[in-house]
């Protein structure tokens, strides 16, 4: 991996050419540190989209049933109560 001209340090660019051999290791270092950050932030990105759209499958999915379940059977009618019978008035 080559080095950049200039590198940025908590604000301060510095020539790369005037590093030591270990800033230099240690700048590569970071540079492969940002490389996996950036593949993990992609990847994060696709499990991101992808659990949205299983959401919103299962929300539809959901709404679905509930419109398309059948409904349930009709009771029968209650049969009348029977009461006793009332003396007719005179």
């Amino acid at each position: 991996m080559s080095l950049p001209q200039y590198v940025t340090i908590n604000g301060t660019n510095y020539t790369t050419a005037k590093l030591s051999a270990e800033a230099h290791v240690q700048v590569q270092n970071i540079q492969v540190a940002d490389a996996e950050i950036a593949r993990l932030q992609q990847q994060l990105a696709l499990a991101q989209t992808a659990r949205n759209a299983y959401s919103a499958a299962l929300v539809a999915s959901v709404k679905g049933e509930a419109a398309t379940a059948p409904a349930a059977p009709a009771k029968k009618p209650r049969a009348p109560r029977k009461t006793a019978a009332k003396p007719k008035a005179q």
